[in-house]
């Protein structure tokens, strides 16, 4: 029998930064300057990234391109890498993120990249708690209060359990 179902998550769509909680605010200002640092001559398309930690510390990110594509790497996997090398154990909690173009901030929400959901999936399995996400545009701000939620038939260590029984 075939039956067709739906993958559903929810997010908060909110128009103006100030309306955003002040932590909220912070990360998403702290991930707009972190864009301005991208070297991204191919694309032109800087994105920036700010992980705040359970103990408060921001770590930015920004894409780092490279001739020798696809050498380069994103803002998000750069913020949480470094996390990871310098503050083993303090849990990733938010992650704000912001792209630059020629004209300004992104007229359109900037969502993580496939890797890049892979790899705050992983986080979140791995420190056992969600990341809540804030993506901004120009014009808006979505927050999503998982990361999982923006990859929901994610590979994850489970996977890999099964196949070695």
């Amino acid at each position: 029998m075939s039956r067709t179902e739906n993958i559903k998550f929810s997010y908060q769509e909110i128009d103006d930064p100030d309306e955003l909680v002040p932590s909220d605010k912070e990360l998403l200002d702290m991930a707009r300057k972190a864009a301005k640092n991208a070297y991204a001559p191919y694309s032109r398309f800087k994105v920036g990234a700010a992980l705040r930690l359970e103990s408060g510390k921001i770590i930015l990110g920004a894409n780092v391109e490279n001739a020798a594509f696809p050498s380069g790497i994103c803002a998000e996997r750069t913020a949480i890498s470094n996390a990871s090398s310098n503050y083993p154990g303090d849990k990733p909690v938010a992650l704000a993120i912001a792209a630059l173009t020629g004209e300004g901030y992104s007229d359109e929400i900037v969502s993580p990249c496939g890797n890049c959901r892979q790899v705050i999936a992983e986080e979140e399995s791995r420190y056992g708690n969600n990341i809540r996400i804030i993506l901004s545009s120009r014009k808006k701000i979505w927050i999503i209060e998982k990361g999982g939620d923006l990859l929901p038939l994610q590979f994850s260590k489970d996977h890999l359990r099964s196949a070695l029984r």
